[in-house]
């Protein structure tokens, strides 16, 4: 999926919101528990009722792998019935994978032929040549770490060179710009520092940018859209938890649907104020 055709499902969905699927079987609905997948049971559930509303969802891996192997089938079967059922979806591992050469290869060939996603996250400390592996499939993308919404990003992202005054995350967007093209990369930017965005944008205008932050941790959807929209909006804004644990009873499908509309209703005004859809 290109920039455009992503473009155009945004357009479609009047929505930029990616759903993250941080499935925690001790924070699913109890009732669950008696399926024979309580994972799978409810994915299946907050998928087909958060689909109308969302064009892109990120399983965040943490969540499966936590299960052992119960938990890999459980997201095998998520991802089978994500591209059966909604195969305009943008798919991401959230994954954030990072290696040296060869390992990160076989990174690159689960996640993008075994798999099938469209895109994982990579973190970009050990340099090019452990990013490169990724950007060799064609039509999948490497969403690059550069500025993250947790408290520790003040511990490295923000140390600035003392010549240059440029911050470390500054850098990592400037170098590893050159390794793709805006087709094949993407990267994190917090929520929480959506003040940077400003800055981002003169060093990345082109790229899209997966921003997670808004919702439980607190970062503001206004502030991400006024500094980060460009020509073709160019974010993906994930939300998990105030979507997937919006209740924890019977109607916890319902509540999911309702929070993602509202959040969707939200960004269709952002994207009609700034021009981007009619």
């Amino acid at each position: 999926m290109n920039n455009q055709q992503l473009f155009e499902n945004i357009k479609s969905k009047g929505s930029f919101l990616c759903v993250g699927l941080d499935t925690d079987i001790r924070k699913i609905p109890p009732f669950l528990l008696d399926t024979s997948d309580p994972i799978f049971a409810f994915n299946k559930a907050i998928i087909n009722a958060t689909a109308p509303f969302t064009v892109a969802y990120k399983p965040n891996l943490a969540f499966y792998e936590s299960e052992g192997i119960e938990g890999w089938m459980s997201l095998e079967k998520t991802i089978q019935y994500l591209h059966q059922n909604y195969p305009d979806i943008f798919l991401i591992a959230d994954a954030k994978r990072g290696d040296i050469g060869n390992t990160s290869s076989m990174y690159a060939r689960a996640f993008f032929e075994k798999m099938s996603f469209d895109a994982v996250t990579v973190a970009p400390y050990m340099g090019e040549d452990s990013v490169k592996p990724f950007l060799g499939y064609e039509g999948k993308r490497v969403i690059l770490l550069a500025l993250t919404s947790n408290k520790g990003a003040y511990d490295f992202q923000f140390v600035e060179d003392t010549g240059t005054g440029e911050k470390l995350f500054e850098k990592v967007l400037r170098i590893s710009k050159d390794w793709g093209s805006a087709e094949n990369m993407m990267y994190v930017i917090g929520a929480t520092k959506a003040e940077e965005l400003e800055g981002i944008r003169k060093i990345v205008p082109d790229h899209f940018l997966l921003v997670p932050g808004v919702g439980a941790q607190g970062g503001s959807l206004q502030d991400v859209a006024k500094y980060g929209l460009n020509k073709q909006c160019g974010l993906l804004v994930n939300s998990s938890r105030a979507i997937i644990y919006a209740s924890e009873n019977e109607d916890f499908a319902q509540k999911a649907a309702e929070s993602a509309k509202e959040t969707r209703d939200e960004m269709f005004e952002l994207l009609k104020n700034h021009c981007l859809i009619k």
